[in-house]
């Protein structure tokens, strides 16, 4: 029986991933072992498997994340009191089900970023949808965003997504319309998603960053109280890279 006009209904119909799992079976000369209905369940399971990494590599490029950092590529051999117990915990994603949020804070050259995007990539393995975007980038999205007429529909964008990951915040002290607006993206993802902050400033100077003290209030209830947190140390691990030993995939190039 001819299968390429079956194989071509199939690509129309959008189900190339039985497409392909057919193409393997014909040329399996073991396949005729099997039954008609496991032959079939293994069709429906190619086809599944297909559509889950199409979605999964679809989430991956939507989150935009700066390096292709992995938890399992998180290096525990630099003295940054990393808690491994702690990774391997939120690794699990129930921070995400539960909408809690985390912090990653420490000196810079660390690794903040990379064990941040490491967990945010780990969400989108399990189905989560995750945007990284640093401070500075976002603040000016939202200024053009306002300019333009597009800031509600900005605003709805991060409300939806899963993991927001915003790195290098408060760096500097926040502009009022910074910290409004900032306000705003806390206010509507309080309790209904989770937010990954990284940050060479320490939470305890975060108020004084904010600047408003009702604003910073605000934004520390809804970002802070519900956190998981990890405070890194010790020395920048790109100053050995002469000494050599540095990872984190070499703090991601």
């Amino acid at each position: 029986m001819l299968m390429q006009p079956t194989i071509e209904k199939l690509h129309s119909m959008k189900l190339a991933g039985m497409a392909d799992a057919i193409r393997a079976q014909n040329e399996d000369p073991e396949i005729i072992r099997l039954s008609f209905e496991e032959r079939l369940a293994l069709l429906v399971d190619h086809q599944w498997d297909w559509l889950q990494n199409k979605a999964f590599v679809r989430r991956l490029k939507n989150a935009r994340f700066k390096t292709s950092a992995a938890v399992e590529d998180i290096d525990y051999r630099h003295p940054r009191r990393l808690d491994r117990g702690l990774i391997r915990r939120l690794s699990s994603c129930d921070w995400v089900r539960h909408h809690q949020n985390l912090i990653v804070t420490g000196p810079c050259g660390v690794g903040k970023s990379y064990i941040a995007g490491a967990l945010a990539q780990k969400a989108v393995r399990e189905g989560f949808t995750s945007l990284y975007v640093r401070a500075p980038r976002l603040f000016r999205d939202l200024a053009v965003a306002r300019a333009d007429g597009s800031f509600g529909r900005l605003l709805d964008r991060i409300a939806r997504i899963d993991v927001f990951l915003v790195d290098d915040w408060a760096m500097a002290p926040l502009a009022d319309s910074e910290r409004r607006d900032f306000l705003e993206i806390c206010d509507d993802r309080y309790q209904t998603r989770s937010t990954i902050l990284t940050s060479q400033v320490p939470v305890a100077q975060w108020h004084d960053q904010i600047g408003d003290p009702t604003v910073a209030d605000s934004i520390l209830d809804r970002l802070v109280h519900n956190s998981h947190r990890i405070e890194l140390q010790g020395a920048s691990m790109r100053k050995t890279k002469t000494g050599k030993h540095i990872s984190d995939q070499d703090l991601s190039q």
